[in-house]
């Protein structure tokens, strides 16, 4: 199997995750994004790196994007009571034209760059990914929803690194996985403890927050 397929179907998942409101659904597409990555690095980098480095992406996409970070935020909106976000409906329609537009935009900004070096498809779902992150974050109101916009944008970087060629060394990957860990250890609290003084999760309630 090529690694282009895989890509393909990491960016069919973008469009989905933009216009869903249950929480659930939306760390379900994380775990599968996490899978796929883990498929395009096996594939795209086998042979490539050292087995040092090939060992420690592949842990990074399987046990950590497609099992740690999903089944912590599971417990997150159990823990909470929280199942979804309410304000999707009201601008579905707008987000999916929004992302669509993105990926037929970065689809033929890939083709003008015109640059040999550079793969097509995984430059296209990895701009395609920065982007729909930054809009999930602008968009929706919730904390949860801001940290999934947050991860997928993270895993737009990841796919970015392998669109400009084979190479990733291992301090740049132990640098982002460590940002990663920390960041969303960290929201995960921060949404606990706001749930638990104003019960509710959007961030419109931080503008309540006094010293």
């Amino acid at each position: 199997m090529k690694p282009d397929l895989l890509v393909i179907l990491f960016t069919m998942t973008l469009p989905y995750m933009a216009i869903a409101n249950r929480f659930d659904t939306h760390f379900r597409m994380l775990a599968l994004q996490g899978l796929l990555l883990f498929g395009v690095a096996f594939l795209k980098l086998y042979g490539h790196v050292s087995m040092a480095n090939m060992g420690f992406i592949l842990v990074e996409t399987l046990v950590f994007k497609a099992i740690l970070v999903p089944y912590f935020l599971f417990n997150i909106i159990k823990k909470n009571k929280i199942k979804r976000d309410f304000e999707v409906k009201k601008l579905s329609f707008y987000v999916i034209f929004t992302v669509l537009l993105i990926i037929v935009s970065s689809f033929v900004f890939a083709h003008q760059l015109n640059d040999e070096h550079l793969e097509i498809n995984f430059f296209t779902a990895s701009i395609s990914a920065l982007l729909v992150g930054i809009l999930l974050i602008v968009i929706r109101k919730t904390i949860i929803t801001h940290i999934v916009g947050y991860l997928v944008l993270e895993n737009g970087i990841f796919l970015f690194s392998l669109a400009l060629g084979s190479e990733m060394p291992m301090i740049v990957n132990i640098g982002i996985l460590l940002d990663l860990f920390t960041s969303v250890l960290l929201l995960g609290v921060f949404v606990n403890r706001i749930n638990e003084v104003f019960h509710t999760v959007e961030i419109d309630t931080l503008t309540e927050l006094k010293d």
